[in-house]
């Protein structure tokens, strides 16, 4: 039994922020009160923390199987309890990719054997990521994928994708878009437009995210189907999200940290870490994405985890790799974003990080109720920090926020009633 004493306890599901005490026994809640009197193992006093459900990311790359020098699922899981990630969507872009059942096996071998964490597995959409062939989704369904992606490739064809979101539909698996035109897109590695002028490289347009995010709206609608907008990172493309929810369309999207707190200024000094795709928009997308948060419009806080090596990075701006890494900073930069500003109250941002991609995934996550399992996080919210990048436990070290002063961080990580990290 561990019992945490004095918590500020946030639970999104009931909307609750206030003191009380969380007991824990056999891995799950049993119960909430004000002063629990129950003789415990372990006592934590919680005076002055956040007490909320462990973070629930969807949208995160491992690598393994394929590129273990990048990350493996030790090293992202270690490094996801540090930040208070207790579960995990693995995405299919790994090396083979998980398009087939002998990959998905593969893959929960090395999760049984090396998982730190929860961890969820996407397949993917067509065969090897390619656009061209269906993958069996419901031969992946029977073997335990919680979604579809081909994340990192969109699917160009239209009636590839609508047999997908049509089978999806089928087997109750949600689809995860990646919504970019490369058409449109025309190899750019920044923002189109003032940086991509002053640094003299190619330019990413919004038209080639929100054209994408439109199209597949249209297509899922079409189908009847549930859609999942990967990495919302423009205006344009929170204005058609918007419109579709209101028109009832069952569309849910995400962001990442980094497009809600760095705009494309931050890539006047070439710094690869700064590549990412789709890229850092301009000021106005940022207070979109923002906006997009508050409203409702936008559901879920993800890392998009995306480590590579340094030699994939410290390269000319042209051929170094897209992608940061963020299971580590995703809540600290939220906290520092969003709580601090008041952007969110505890409550509306542990729904976006916990609860809402919990529900979107169909898991029994993101929730404190009695019952429920004692994945939880205690996080000191005023504590802050400047981050190093000898700080990080994942294999790559590729941060956008290295340098950054960063507000809260996790005092303890708690899985299954575990105490799995302690800060």
């Amino acid at each position: 039994m561990i019992l945490i004493k004095n918590g500020r306890v946030v639970d999104p599901v009931n909307d609750t922020d206030k003191e009380q005490d969380v007991l824990l026994d056999d891995g799950k809640i049993f119960k909430l009160a004000k002063n629990i009197k129950e003789k415990a193992d372990q006592v934590i006093d919680a005076r002055g923390k956040i007490v909320m459900p462990g973070i629930v990311d969807m949208h995160v790359h491992l690598r393994e199987p394929g590129r273990e020098d990048k990350e493996t699922v030790r090293s992202a899981t270690k490094a996801g309890l540090k930040g208070g990630v207790t579960s995990i969507l693995a995405m299919p872009n790994t090396q083979p990719a998980i398009d087939t059942v002998g990959n998905i096996k593969l893959l929960k071998a090395i999760i049984k054997k090396s998982a730190q964490a929860n961890v969820f597995i996407s397949g993917a959409i067509t065969v090897g990521r390619l656009g061209r062939e269906l993958t069996s989704i419901s031969d992946l369904k029977k073997e335990g994928i919680l979604a579809i992606t081909d994340d990192g490739s969109s699917v160009d064809e239209e009636e590839l994708l609508l047999k997908a979101l049509t089978e999806a539909k089928e087997n109750k698996v949600l689809t995860i878009c990646h919504c970019e035109d490369k058409a449109l897109s025309h190899n750019g590695v920044v923002n189109l437009g003032f940086t991509s002028t002053i640094l003299g490289l190619r330019g990413i347009s919004n038209e080639s995210e929100y054209k994408r995010v439109e199209r597949d709206i249209k297509i899922a609608e079409k189908a009847g189907a549930s859609i999942h907008i990967a990495h919302v990172s423009c205006k344009e493309s929170v204005d058609i999200i918007a419109r579709a929810k209101k028109k009832g369309i069952r569309v849910s999207a995400e962001t990442a940290p980094h497009y809600f707190s760095l705009d494309e200024t931050a890539l006047l000094g070439y710094d690869t870490k700064m590549k990412i795709n789709p890229p850092l928009r301009n000021k106005d997308d940022v207070v979109a994405i923002r906006e997009g948060l508050k409203s409702g419009v936008i559901d879920v806080i993800a890392s998009d985890h995306a480590p590579h090596t340094d030699s994939e990075k410290d390269i000319e701006f042209d051929h170094a790799e897209f992608g940061t890494i963020g299971l580590e900073t995703e809540l600290a930069v939220s906290i520092t974003e969003l709580i601090s500003s008041g952007l969110l109250n505890w409550p509306g941002l542990a729904k976006k990080l916990t609860y809402n991609p919990s529900r979107i995934l169909g898991l029994d996550k993101g929730t404190l109720k009695e019952g429920s399992a004692a994945d939880i996080i205690i996080v000191d919210p005023d504590k802050e920090w400047t981050l190093k990048r000898q700080d990080f436990i994942s294999k790559s070290k590729n941060s956008v926020f290295i340098g950054k002063k960063l507000k809260g961080r996790v005092d303890y990580t708690i899985l299954k009633g575990k105490i799995v990290f302690k800060g």
